[in-house]
C-alpha cells in the first residue's frame, strides 16, 4: 500500500520556504517514528527515532551495535532505509543513510509530509477522521500466532480502535483482519492500533464494508 505524499511543488509556498533549506542542508528535526533494525548478523530489535533528516537518523536502541556496522531500520511510515553506524550514545546510536538519490528524494517527500501535516489542507484533514463501519466483525491475529474475533469501534486511514479481551503489549505488531497495525494504547473496550500503512478510503471500505 502506497502513501499519498505532498511533494514541496504541490505545498503551500510557507511551507515549501522552510523545508527546501532543511533539505540542503540536512537538518535533522525532532521526529519519533517506532520501528525496527536489523544488524550485520540478521538479528532483529525494536527502536524508536529521536530525529532524523535525510542524512541519517538518531535511534533509540535496547542493545549496543558496532561503530562502522551496517545496519538496516525499517520506521512506520517511512519503510526501510539501510545505513552505517556513525557513533553510539546511551541508550542508543546515530546512522548515516546510505541510500540511492531517488531513495533520498522519496525520504525527504516523506519527512516534508509527516512534518507539515498538521499544516495541510481541510480535505486532508478530515480524511484522518474515524467513521463507524458497517460491517465490524473482524479478526486480530497476535505476535504469538493466536488468531481472536473481535469488532472495530471505529476507524480512520490511519489506526482503529477495536474491542477485544485480548491485551497484547504496547508497540507490539498485529494484524487486524489484513492490514499490518502496531498497538498503541489500551483502553476500557480493547484496543487502538495504527495502521503500518495509511489507507486509502476505498481498501478500509474494502476490508470493512
Amino acid at each position: 500500500m502506497q502513501i499519498q505524499i505532498e511533494t514541496t511543488s504541490t505545498l503551500p509556498e510557507s511551507i515549501a520556504a522552510r523545508i527546501e533549506p532543511d533539505r540542503r542542508r540536512n537538518r535533522r528535526v525532532t521526529l519519533t517514528l517506532f520501528g525496527r533494525f536489523m544488524r550485520s548478523n540478521r538479528h532483529e530489535y525494536p527502536c524508536k527515532s529521536i530525529d532524523i533528516s535525510v542524512g541519517g537518523a538518531a535511534l533509540m536502541s535496547p542493545v549496543s551495535v558496532e561503530d562502522g556496522e551496517t545496519i538496516v531500520v525499517y520506521l512506520d511510515q517511512l519503510g526501510g532505509l539501510q545505513g552505517v553506524v556513525s557513533r553510539q550514545f546511551t541508550g542508543g546510536f546515530a546512522l548515516s543513510f546510505d541510500i540511492t538519490q531517488y531513495r533520498r528524494e522519496k525520504l525527504a517527500a516523506q519527512l516534508t509530509w509527516l512534518i507539515n501535516r498538521h499544516e495541510l489542507n481541510a480535505v486532508d484533514r478530515r480524511r484522518h477522521e474515524r467513521a463507524i463501519p458497517r460491517n465490524s466483525t473482524s479478526s486480530l491475529s497476535l505476535e504469538n500466532g493466536a488468531v481472536l474475533p473481535c469488532h472495530i469501534i471505529d476507524v480512520s486511514i490511519a489506526g482503529a480502535s477495536v474491542a477485544t479481551h485480548a491485551r497484547p503489549p504496547l508497540d507490539s505488531e498485529v494484524l487486524l483482519g489484513k492490514l499490518r497495525s502496531r498497538v498503541v494504547r489500551h483502553h476500557d473496550q480493547g484496543i487502538a492500533v495504527r495502521f503500518l500503512d495509511i489507507q486509502q478510503p476505498t481498501a478500509l471500505r474494502r476490508y470493512f464494508g
